[in-house]
């Protein structure tokens, strides 16, 4: 019962806020004007996420001691200046290489604080130990999915209909697990994203903002790192959770390096994108990826059942869904 007030009172917080942050940004022209990597056409209040970081990392400081001080407060605190530096970049652009600096310490003084991904479960093979190799990944994980779920706010509902559904499926594998910390920021990452989503459902009010973005893109990287001390292949789960985040942004990445585009500037190839530009509707495309993020959370369910098999279908099916995607949204463009 408690879980189930904590969940309403922070949505119900989070619509709340949201609509003073619309009005303070009105006030204080802190907008999103249109440019070429833009799916809106007129200037959009920014930083509405920014509730989301606040309600969560509130929550993380009310759970603290559900787990070692330490990695408690490594959260709130590089969380926070994650936070803090989205919500600056949302206010007066930083650039790109700054925030790629800020967020390499970060990376760091988590891995120092939580640890890092020392083995990792193979379905077929038992567990693989990566020894040094593991603070590498855990580096380039927390830095890549905290730049990667930024680039998800694209569209109307995206970012947070996919932090919502992701946010869910963590709860769900955190029962399993036994961690009530991991738990508790799930549930506020899930219960402050629908909030939020009054706001920003299509047609969007107000975006999300780099406040919220990155940070919702650090914790999800985290929330592996906390889990990986009882599960060994929380990083696998932690991926299949974020499967359509991971899959877009790395083919968008590999498919912009090998054109030799400059991988900084803006640009509207994204998979959600390209479907949108083929004149789907942004909640068609959001509720799409919505959907295959709770797929991926009921499949991460079945894993945890210890099945040796399951891990590579699903991996293997998920791929299969994501090049049907691809090709359908190709071939709208071509026709077009």
């Amino acid at each position: 019962m408690l879980q189930v007030t904590v969940f309403c009172l922070l949505s119900v917080l989070s619509y709340i806020g949201v609509f003073y942050i619309r009005r303070l940004a009105l006030q204080y022209k802190i907008m999103d004007h249109p440019n070429e990597g833009s799916s809106h056409s007129i200037p959009m209040p920014l930083g509405g996420g920014l509730v989301i970081a606040i309600l969560v990392l509130a929550t993380g400081a009310w759970v603290a001691n559900e787990t070692d001080w330490k990695r408690s407060l490594i959260y709130i605190v590089s969380g926070s200046i994650i936070a803090w530096m989205g919500w600056r970049d949302d206010v007066h652009s930083l650039p790109a290489g700054f925030r790629l600096v800020i967020q390499g310490l970060v990376a760091m003084i988590s891995i120092w604080g939580m640890g890092y991904f020392k083995v990792i479960t193979l379905a077929s093979s038992g567990e693989l130990q990566l020894g040094v190799v593991g603070i590498i990944i855990t580096f380039l994980w927390i830095v890549g999915l905290t730049n990667a779920f930024n680039f998800m706010d694209g569209i109307d509902g995206m970012a947070g209909g996919v932090a919502f559904s992701a946010g869910l499926g963590w709860m769900w594998l955190s029962l399993n697990v036994n961690n009530a910390f991991a738990f508790w920021v799930a549930l506020s990452i899930a219960a402050s994203s629908l909030g939020f989503l009054g706001h920003n459902w299509s047609p969007a009010k107000i975006f999300m903002g780099d406040a919220a973005s990155t940070f919702l893109g650090y914790s999800f990287a985290v929330l592996s790192l906390i889990v990986s001390d009882q599960r060994g292949d929380a990083l696998l789960i932690g991926t299949l959770l974020m499967w359509t985040v991971i899959m877009d942004a790395s083919v968008t990445f590999i498919g912009r390096l090998i054109k030799r585009e400059n991988i900084f500037s803006r640009h509207r190839s994204h998979l959600f994108q390209c479907l949108v530009i083929s004149g789907y509707k942004h909640s068609t495309i959001s509720s799409l990826y919505i959907v295959l993020t709770l797929l991926a959370g009921y499949l991460s369910h079945i894993w945890l059942q210890g099945s040796y098999i399951a891990p590579p279908l699903i991996f293997a099916s998920l791929l299969v869904i994501w090049s049907l995607l691809t090709f359908h949204a190709a071939r709208l463009r071509s026709v077009e």
